[in-house]
C-alpha cells in the first residue's frame, strides 16, 4: 500500500479544493508572502498554460523560477530554465509549496580529474606524449 501524501494534515484532495487564501496559510511564510503579494504577469501565464494543457501530454516552457507549486500544477510537465537549458520536470504532490528553482538546478556538479600541464611543479617532469 502506498503512503498518502499529506501537507500540514491535508490530503491532496483537500489541498485541491481550498482557495489560494485558505491554501496559503498552509505554507511557510516566505511563500506563503509571496502569493499574499499576488502574482506577477508571468506566473499568472504560466498557470493558465498550465490549466489549457491540464490532459495533454505537452511541455511548458517556463524562467519563472520563483514560482510556488501549487495543488492544480500537479501532474504538468515544465521545462524550468537553468540559465543554460530548459529541464523537464514533471511536478507530483511532493513538490507543492516548493519553489520551481529547486528542481532545475543551475550548476553542474564539480568533476575533478588529474592535474592539468603547468599546474604543478612536478608536472614540468611528466613526460608529453
Amino acid at each position: 500500500m502506498a503512503k498518502k501524501f499529506m501537507l500540514r494534515g491535508k490530503t491532496f484532495e483537500e489541498l485541491n479544493e481550498m482557495s489560494l487564501e485558505d491554501f496559503s496559510k498552509l505554507l511557510t511564510s516566505r511563500e506563503r508572502r509571496a502569493l499574499r503579494k499576488g502574482m506577477p504577469k508571468v506566473h499568472k501565464k504560466l498557470l493558465e498554460n498550465v490549466r489549457k494543457n491540464r490532459g495533454k501530454d505537452k511541455l511548458i516552457r517556463t524562467h519563472a523560477r520563483d514560482m510556488v507549486v501549487l495543488p492544480e500544477m500537479v501532474g504538468a510537465k515544465l521545462g524550468i530554465h537553468n540559465g543554460q537549458e530548459f529541464q523537464m520536470v514533471i511536478i507530483d504532490e511532493s513538490m507543492i509549496g516548493h519553489r520551481l528553482g529547486e528542481f532545475a538546478l543551475t550548476r553542474k556538479r564539480v568533476k575533478h580529474s588529474s592535474p592539468g600541464l603547468g599546474a604543478t611543479r612536478s608536472s614540468k617532469f611528466v613526460p608529453l606524449k
